[in-house]
């Protein structure tokens, strides 16, 4: 076989095979393509195969998929000017594949940021007590954001959720000082609340006796069986005036 003619044939096959690959792609279901003819977009494509000019047309593939992306940690000064450590992670996805692309450069590093700085910023704004004890709104108010100011990029940030606030281990402890005086205090004002109803009802009871001066002869009867059965040899029992006067006939 003519040399030539072998050579020709061995550079057309390599040819066709370079013509191929970039003229026809494939996207999964989950891909689409935004496709620039001569620089100037075109359309989004995908997905399936997709024909290509080659050299004339490129092509970007964009991943639909709902993205889980890790916030690093950050420094935050709270409100109240309580150092923490904070980190975090959005889930988004692309919905628009061609702001994706053209309204922002490298739109997961922008997303990436833009959590960041929004993450810092939204709980600089409020207290340490309410960053320990309010997550769920604080995952909503920075979602919310995020998804506001994505959205000229054609992203939809569905969630947030902050995952660890890191603290001091000096303000560990004068937090944990903070629950004992507060669990000290919640303590008294039980206590005290059942000194007040003890003494309710001890003033109750004592408006019934007055009542009916047999009862509380009675009820001075009932304490002394109650002490003669705890084995005492001597008993001391105070007997008021008007009780003596009552057994007596009121006789002086």
């Amino acid at each position: 076989m003519n040399p030539y003619l072998l050579q020709f044939v061995t550079f057309s096959v390599i040819l066709l095979v370079v013509l191929l690959y970039y003229t026809i792609k494939i996207l999964r279901e989950y891909e689409r393509g935004v496709v620039f003819t001569l620089g100037r977009f075109d359309k989004v494509k995908g997905p399936g195969m997709i024909i290509l000019i080659p050299f004339v047309q490129q092509m970007v593939r964009v991943d639909l998929r709902t993205v889980v992306m890790d916030v690093p940690t950050q420094d935050v000064i709270s409100h109240d000017n309580v150092s923490v450590r904070v980190n975090a992670v959005v889930y988004y996805r692309v919905i628009d594949p061609e702001k994706a692309i053209i309204a922002v450069e490298h739109f997961m590093d922008a997303t990436s940021q833009l959590a960041q700085t929004t993450l810092r910023s939204v709980l600089g704004k409020h207290e340490l007590d309410e960053i320990l004890a309010e997550r769920d709104k604080l995952n909503e108010d920075i979602q919310k954001i995020l998804d506001r100011q994505t959205d000229g990029w054609g992203i939809k940030v569905s969630n947030v959720e902050i995952k660890h606030v890191d603290l001091d281990e000096s303000m560990i402890r004068a937090i944990a000082k903070q629950a004992e005086a507060e669990r000290q205090r919640r303590a008294k004002v039980i206590h005290a609340e059942g000194e007040q109803q003890a003494a309710q009802k001890l003033v109750e009871a004592a408006e019934k006796l007055s009542e009916s001066p047999s009862a509380i002869q009675l009820r001075y009867l009932q304490t002394l069986g109650e002490i003669a059965g705890e084995k005492n040899s001597t008993i001391v029992f105070p007997v008021p005036i008007d009780t003596l006067k009552s057994l007596f006939g009121g006789k002086s």
